[in-house]
């Protein structure tokens, strides 16, 4: 079955939460769950925490991000892109297309956006796996 990785910020644990139980429910295997952490207090966390979280990345199948979403997320999508993992990135309100706010990144060809529903998300997920 299909590995995933979700970045995003702790503002958005809950649905980073929802996603990864949805998916997991369905047979996808979680490279690494950040949200069972406590924010980092020490630069040692931040190292383990950091170490953790690119193996993830890297073990991943495919990379998700859920907007809005701060700088280590930006770092680990950019890890994405350049290992060549299948990208989406969700915004329920299509952020991604405010030009002030919009990061080219968002914008390659190898980044699928989705906007709407966190559960629309979630199904076009599993369509794409076959499920």
């Amino acid at each position: 079955m299909y590995k995933f990785y979700i970045a995003s910020g702790f503002k958005n644990i809950e649905n980073v939460r929802h996603v990864s139980d949805k998916l997991k429910d369905a047979g996808f295997i979680q490279t690494y769950d950040w949200t069972q952490n406590q924010r980092a207090t020490t630069i040692e966390d931040l190292k383990e925490i950091g170490t953790l979280e690119k193996n993830a990345v890297m073990e991943a199948d495919f990379f998700i991000i859920l907007l809005p979403a701060g700088k280590s997320s930006h770092i680990e999508l950019g890890m994405a892109l350049g290992l060549g993992k299948r990208i989406y990135l969700y915004s329920e309100n299509a952020e991604y297309n405010h030009f002030e706010t919009t990061s080219t990144f968002y914008h390659l060809p190898e980044v699928n956006r989705y906007n709407g529903s966190i559960d629309g998300l979630v199904a076009t997920l599993k369509r794409n796996a076959g499920l």
